[in-house]
């Protein structure tokens, strides 16, 4: 089950709507004869790859799955099915579907069929490599990242704004590694103006994450490096306050819009959830990253302290008014985790336990 689990994690940021899925295939005699991972949504499944290539050597064998096999028609066949026909005897599975569509019907085709089921083998670590997946199916909307580089002051910019670059080369190899594990990355106008982002993964994940940007009048500029669709695709996110001619400008860019009727970041993460997105990060302001945590937008943050003090009262933090009031009201993260990037410090952080989402 570990290697069914490290072959799953292949296909991280590529297989959304679909999770991420890994399997082997044992022998009658125990030996491993095939292996396979869900590499990218519309292709084959981990179980059907697994089951190719071991043959006819996994009749009476076993076939070990990160997560139940479907038992549903999408845009391929039942994987139920395909290991039902591979006559295998024994089949281990990780954790159930989340999905309404399987939730447990698979495993129970599979034992109507006189197989063997083992289930909850490593689940803990199955349930944590989907968290996302399993979000998005409980809630409609992606499994939220926040994530930010600041100064050992506490500060994302000097006074005067400038910001580039505040962590090291090894800290910004890493982000474009966690653009690459997510669907869309997603920054605010404000954004935009200062910095012209590119908001790529630099080539780690073909195609690249759909970049964001979250406007509410769409004060946009008419020039930016995210206007290039060659390099990505752009999706702009507005309020019903924006105004015709600059709807008519990015439209005429060829940059895809989408109106919101209330311009919030939790709207806008059901459009995405919709699109099936099972992952996103927020590399945005403080503003708007404080209302993505208000309105419970963000499951995980990351990080990133460079050994730098920018100080100045003025200078930039990375958060802006959460509406808090009192210590009490105050919830500590949990699942820390501290690790080094060069001579960056990156703190990454769960859901803080007992608070409630919308």
């Amino acid at each position: 089950m570990r290697r069914a689990l490290q072959l799953a994690a292949l296909g991280a940021g590529r297989t959304s709507p679909n999770p991420l899925v890994g399997a082997v295939v044992l022998d009658a005699a125990g030996q491993l004869v095939g292996e396979g991972y869900h590499a990218r949504a519309g292709e084959p499944h981990a179980e059907v790859g697994a089951l190719a290539q071991a043959g006819a050597r996994a009749r009476g064998g076993t076939l070990i799955v990160t997560l139940e096999p479907c038992c549903h028609q999408g845009r391929t066949p039942p994987c139920s099915e395909a290991v039902i026909a591979a006559g295998v005897a024994r089949v281990v599975v990780a954790m159930g579907d989340p999905n309404p569509l399987v939730a447990g019907g698979g495993l129970e085709q599979l034992r109507a069929a006189g197989l063997e089921v083992i289930t909850g083998v490593a689940q803990a670590e199955a349930l944590a490599l989907n968290r996302a997946f399993g979000h998005r199916i409980r809630t409609g909307r992606p499994l939220g990242i926040l994530k930010w580089a600041m100064s050992l002051d506490g500060r994302t910019a000097l006074p005067n704004g400038a910001s580039q670059w505040i962590s090291g080369p090894a800290a910004r190899a890493w982000v474009h590694q966690l653009r690459a594990e997510c669907d869309a990355v997603i920054v605010g106008g404000g954004t935009v103006r200062a910095d012209d982002p590119l908001l790529t993964s630099r080539g780690r994940r073909d195609p690249e994450p759909l970049r964001v940007v979250f406007s509410r009048n769409l004060a946009l500029p008419h020039t930016a490096q995210l206007w290039d669709s060659a390099v990505a695709p752009t999706l702009v996110a507005h309020g019903p306050e924006a105004s015709l001619e600059a709807c008519e400008r990015l439209d005429r860019l060829g940059v895809e819009r989408l109106p919101l009727a209330a311009c919030e970041p939790l709207a806008l993460l059901a459009a995405l959830g919709q699109r099936g997105c099972n992952q996103v990060l927020w590399e945005c302001g403080p503003e708007l990253a404080a209302a993505a945590l208000r309105q419970g937008c963000v499951q995980r943050l990351a990080a990133v302290i460079a050994p730098k003090l920018l100080g100045g009262v003025a200078a930039r933090t990375p958060l802006g008014d959460l509406g808090l009031t009192a210590m009490q009201a105050v919830v500590p993260w949990s699942e820390a985790s501290l690790s080094w990037l060069g001579a960056d410090l990156l703190w990454q952080l769960g859901q803080p336990s007992g608070k409630p989402q919308p």
